[in-house]
């Protein structure tokens, strides 16, 4: 569908795919269509439910007051992702690698640890979500949907062999039905502008509120994703660019455009997450809703029962399309930080085990309505996990020993380290809040 072929391999082992899909010559309409694929892999990251959980939760307290948090977040996240694609086309290498090859055992270890923790963290996400629009859609109990969950290891076996083009095709309906979904649902209940406008101008005073700075740091933590960032940097390695510069600059180009168009896309899909839950909630007097359940059930009476069937069915393939990637993001891991290949199916269980066993708890402990908020904890984990990734990539990206004449230019790399900043300074801000 998007340039990558069909292949023998198993479609989660992106090591043995890599430089597999040769740059056409002819047009450069065909040469940008060959290279745009990975982005959209990297973009269901960014709307899985972990996003919809703190979004909706954003719009429903505090309207569209959050809106901006969302915006610069899907900013951060594409200046990082940038640097992710250009580490992997520049050096041949992805961020994993690097990382192994640069420093000690002993740190190499660690960042794998982590973000080993941030991939649990985001497929206990997949497996809330998955087991809520189960749950919502067949009216099943959380507890057994989470279980069911546990059988997506057969999706994956069937995928076996199939190839990365056809794993690409399934994300990208997956997709297209996520935004579908959500443009029925904004037809129901239209946003003002007004207020969307008001929303996208920064409120700094709202972070004074330490409900809505756990928010804040629950939609960073769901937007600039940790594991994306060594996604990305492997799988736009599947192009088989040629050494010369001018096709080198060309790969560079094309693949920024991937990722900004695709990451754009998923920005407005949280937008309207959040835009949704600010009109039918907030407006309507109802800041109270913060839980990802509730939201189904109160849409019934605002927007009818079509756009609540809407939202399920939504929910479902945001749940599903994140499970693909994170995949691919633990076998880069594996293959990366240890030089350990083990079958996909494998890596699915051990993954989808870790996730399901705290996820089962937590629901059993806390009951079915604390699904919102273990979704949000997820969020938060990731976001503290995020240093940890983007320290070893900023560092990467801007020595010359690296990336030569295509080092990141001092005013990017400087910006970079401010991202890295605010990321760590709102860390802090959190831990500390929970202390005091």
């Amino acid at each position: 569908m998007l340039g990558l072929p069909t292949t023998a391999t198993a479609p989660f082992c992106p090591s043995e795919v890599r430089g597999s899909v040769a740059i056409p010559a002819g047009s450069w309409y065909r040469r940008a269509f060959t290279m745009a694929g990975p982005g959209i892999l990297v973009a269901v990251g960014y709307m899985d439910p972990g996003n919809w959980a703190t979004d909706i939760a954003a719009g429903s307290a505090y309207g569209e007051s959050l809106l901006w948090v969302v915006a610069v977040s899907g900013v951060m996240a594409m200046l990082l992702q940038v640097l992710s694609l250009r580490l992997g086309l520049v050096t041949g290498f992805d961020l994993a690698q690097l990382c192994r090859k640069a420093y000690p055992s002993g740190i190499v270890v660690g960042l794998w640890l982590l973000a080993e923790l941030g991939i649990v963290a985001c497929d206990m996400a997949e497996v809330l979500g998955s087991a809520l629009a189960l749950h919502l859609l067949f009216r099943i109990s959380i507890a057994t949907g989470i279980v069911l969950t546990a059988f997506d290891t057969l999706i994956v076996l069937g995928l076996k062999g199939h190839g990365f083009r056809q794993v690409e095709a399934i994300i990208c309906g997956l997709v297209a039905t996520i935004g579908v979904c959500f443009a029925i649902e904004l037809i129901y209940s239209p946003p003002s502008l007004g207020a969307l406008g008001r929303g996208l101008l920064p409120q700094l005073s709202t972070l004074g509120d330490p409900k809505a700075l756990v928010l804040v740091i629950g939609i960073l933590g769901a937007t600039v994703m940790p594991h994306n960032l060594y996604l990305h940097s492997s799988i736009v390695q599947t192009r088989r660019v040629a050494g010369d510069s001018m096709s080198r600059r060309e790969a560079l180009r094309f693949s920024t455009l991937d990722a900004l168009v695709t990451l754009g896309i998923a920005v407005l899909i949280n937008a309207a997450i959040l835009s949704l839950a600010a009109t039918a909630f907030h407006g309507h007097g109802r800041t109270e809703v913060v839980d990802i359940g509730d939201a189904y059930h109160l849409l019934e009476p605002l927007l009818g029962g079509a756009a609540a069937l809407v939202f399920g069915v939504g929910l479902l393939a945001a749940g599903q399309s994140s499970t693909f990637t994170a995949t691919i993001a633990g076998q880069i891991l594996l293959d990366g930080f240890l030089n350990l290949k083990i079958p996909c199916w494998q890596r699915r269980l051990i993954t989808r085990g870790l996730a399901v066993v705290p996820a089962l708890v937590g629901v059993l402990w806390l009951g079915d309505h604390s699904v919102g908020r273990l979704l949000i904890l997820t969020q938060v984990v990731l976001s503290l996990q995020l240093p940890f990734a983007i320290w070893p990539l900023i560092s990467f990206t801007g020595q010359h020993r690296w990336m030569g004449r295509y080092a990141t230019a001092r005013p990017w790399t400087v910006t970079a380290w401010a991202v890295f900043t605010v990321i760590c300074v709102a860390n802090f801000w959190l831990v500390r809040s929970f202390w005091s």
